[in-house]
């Protein structure tokens, strides 16, 4: 059986990725960095596995992977945001957001990717967002930490294509998840509107767009950033 680990796991896109690689026949490793309770019921809800450590800081990724042992595909999809001023935001905090964004993928590609290439096979998926493709005002930060997922996934995937490893990208539009419980009802209508499909996505079209580009119907696909946002940006 194949084995998928996927970063921030437990949230409202990631449990949806989860389920899906596991209907997929993966074995699913849920990483969490707080939410240990959500990503234990998941794991006993797909039959999987959880496990916490902090994709941050190189080490306990490192020690976490040679625990995991042989991963087939990597979903590098845990993400923080702060709504704010650029120059508003505090700089611990800025920092916390390139460093489990941008960061944090990079230190879980980097070390799994030596029994990858070993293998000679591998999958690795980044999930970014619509604003990493365009920007968004007063997420700055995030839009750039998001921006430089897509730029990592062009150059590593140009990197380890001749060792048999796809790296692909999706970049998620205005998802209905607890992130996005913030808003209000005038606020959510508000934005609705600039949604040409006029819905919002659902975790489900993101863990679709992963299930799809993790597959042999994607063998011939890498590098490349898959928006799934309803036409919002084109």
């Amino acid at each position: 059986m194949k084995k998928a680990l996927v970063t921030g796991g437990a949230g409202g896109i990631g449990s949806a990725i989860c389920r899906r690689l596991a209907q997929d026949g993966y074995s699913v490793i849920i990483n969490y960095s707080r939410s240990k309770e959500k990503a234990g019921a998941l794991a006993a809800e797909i039959n999987g596995q959880a496990i916490g450590f902090d994709i941050s800081d190189i080490k306990a990724v490192s020690d976490a992977f040679s625990e995991i042992g042989r991963i087939d595909l990597l979903v590098n999809n845990a993400g923080i945001s702060e709504i704010d001023l650029f120059h508003c935001i505090p700089q611990e905090k800025a920092s916390q957001i390139m460093a489990v964004n941008l960061t944090g993928a990079m230190n879980c590609a980097r070390t799994v990717l030596p029994d990858m290439i070993r293998n000679g096979a591998g999958c690795i998926i980044n999930i970014s967002s619509m604003w990493g493709q365009c920007g968004a005002s007063c997420e700055v930060d995030y839009s750039a930490s998001k921006a430089g997922l897509i730029g990592f996934t062009k150059a590593l995937a140009k990197e380890v294509a001749p060792s048999g490893i796809r790296v692909n990208c999706v970049a998620p539009g205005f998802i209905m998840t607890e992130m996005n419980s913030r808003f209000s009802e005038e606020d959510l209508a508000l934005i609705r509107e600039d949604i040409p499909l006029g819905i919002f996505g659902k975790p489900e079209h993101i863990a679709d767009a992963v299930s799809f580009l993790a597959s042999q119907q994607a063998e011939y696909i890498t590098g490349q950033t898959l928006a799934v946002n309803g036409g919002m940006v084109i």
